[in-house]
């Protein structure tokens, strides 16, 4: 019998108003249910923003010493547990158990970073010709505000969220994706341990049509930070009040350019690691491959070879390099693309539904690869978010700027070259809001901003770093006579 966990509201377990639960089942094997959690109601979420509304006054008030200790204690708590957190990750969202247990890591040093950082976040005071008055800001925290996240990160994402929102002093109404909530009320229950107050955070599971509008759209919400689809997003960005502040990172159709000066190997490597890791299901993953004229029938050759060399396999195995797609929604997305890659390009390799054996009860398909691409084809211009990779020809630097700016999107981009000329002009010229320069369009650091251009963010607050701080406050000028 599989184990249900609750809503968490006011400190709370709380079972859903609907009576109704939904399972979390893993998409390795997808006989294994790995919890049962609520299915909430509307009424549910406004319980949560209630909540939240009404700890608010209590933990802003309370000293940013005490509410780093909390961050630093669930820091703790994640590290503590970290094999029996990571076994029920993998088994949740797919991913290898090394990733799994890299991204638990990863999510406690972002806590960690934030009790630090928070401590130092304050405002300026100003030089005026009054030696009478003194004049400063005053960063304040907004109030409750509403976080929403997707499942190919399901910890490592709330964590660079959720840190900053708590260390400035606001309240949170936390919804995870549905594919895979468990390591995210792990997140919750981390930071309840290490002596959040009752309400400071609210953890509540659900449909999104039945809990987002209220847990984005009430006056009550002074913030939401999201992370999923574009039209996701943009529904939300139009739907919430005025007086709300949106933080909304969005979809990618990021580039990997590869010129006749790059070493090929290094390349290839880039464009596997890119493209491939986490089965493609990563928003700043490599779906295009703009590979110059003389080096693209080497370099589809050294790509073919590793592609057909992965292991596919459950994230549990150690020797897989590729896991299962994270639910039979993505598996269904990714089958379709690659049946329309095959009307309107050259189909190398991959792109098969995997069954029988291990792979009887999983979402398993093998990478694919698409060659004679142009950029005006669907695989190069919509996020597929699954393993295929769509290889296109360019002649030289300009024509693979255009191609790889022709995108709506604009979240990371990347090239291999040995000419720092390339460099230089490609980290000015390229439209993105991450440059790499030799490696992978994967990946961010803690203490750096991360953030995309055009529709793949609202460009308005980045996250992550300390940059990842000022969504969070809001700033009061004052005027103080002497």
């Amino acid at each position: 019998m599989s184990m249900q966990f609750m809503n968490l509201i006011g400190g709370e377990p709380v079972a859903a108003s609907t009576g109704r639960t939904f399972d979390d089942v893993n998409p390795a094997d997808t006989r294994d249910i790995v919890g049962r959690f609520q299915a909430s109601s509307a009424a549910d979420a406004a319980a949560a923003v209630n909540a939240a509304a009404g700890a608010f006054d209590g933990w802003r008030r309370t000293a940013v010493s005490k509410r780093a200790k909390v961050l630093q204690g669930a820091a703790d708590y994640l590290e503590a547990n970290v094999a029996r957190f990571a076994e029920e990750l993998t088994r949740e969202e797919g991913k290898s158990i090394v990733l799994a247990r890299d991204e638990i890591l990863r999510s406690a040093q972002t806590l960690r970073f934030y009790a630090v950082e928070g401590q130092s976040f304050t405002g300026e005071t100003f030089p005026n010709d009054d030696p009478d008055m003194l004049v400063y800001t005053a960063r304040e925290p907004l109030g409750v505000v509403s976080v929403i996240t997707p499942w190919n990160f399901p910890i490592s994402i709330p964590a660079r969220k959720i840190a900053p929102a708590l260390i400035t002093g606001n309240t949170v109404v936390f919804k995870p994706s549905s594919d895979a909530p468990l390591i995210g009320y792990r997140l919750a229950q981390a930071l309840l341990e290490a002596g959040l107050p009752k309400g400071a955070l609210n953890f509540l599971t659900g449909a999104a049509g039945d809990v987002g509008a209220a847990i984005t759209e009430p006056a009550a919400v002074r913030a939401v930070s999201f992370t999923g689809s574009t039209a996701a997003g943009e529904h939300i960005h139009r739907s919430v009040p005025l007086t709300t502040r949106t933080q909304m990172e969005l979809g990618g159709k990021n580039p990997l350019i590869v010129m006749e000066d790059a070493d090929l190997e290094s390349a290839v490597d880039l464009a596997v690691k890119g493209g491939l890791s986490l089965s493609g299901q990563a928003c700043t993953g490599t779906s295009r491959l703009l590979v110059h004229a003389q080096v693209r029938l080497r370099f589809t050759e050294k790509l073919l070879a590793k592609v057909k060399a992965l292991r596919i396999g459950s994230g549990m195995d150690p020797a897989a390099d590729i896991g299962p797609l994270a639910s039979r929604r993505q598996l269904d997305t990714v089958l379709r693309y690659v049946d329309l890659g095959k009307r309107e390009a050259t189909h190398l390799h991959g792109g098969e539904r995997l069954a029988g054996g291990s792979f009887a009860h999983g979402y398993y398909v093998s990478p694919a690869v698409f060659t004679d691409v142009k950029p005006s084809m669907r695989i190069a211009r919509e996020e597929i978010f699954g393993p295929v990779l769509a290889i296109i020809e360019v002649t030289g630097y300009e024509d693979a700027l255009a191609v790889a700016n022709d995108t709506d999107y604009g979240l990371s981009a990347a090239i291999a070259t040995r000419n720092p000329a390339y460099m230089h002009r490609f980290a000015r010229d390229i439209q993105s809001g991450t440059v790499k320069i030799n490696r992978t369009t994967t990946g961010n650091l803690v203490n750096a901003p991360f953030g995309g251009l055009k529709r793949s963010s609202t460009s308005t607050f980045r996250e992550s770093g300390r940059a990842g701080l000022e969504f969070y406050t809001q700033i009061k000028t004052v005027y103080q006579g002497l």
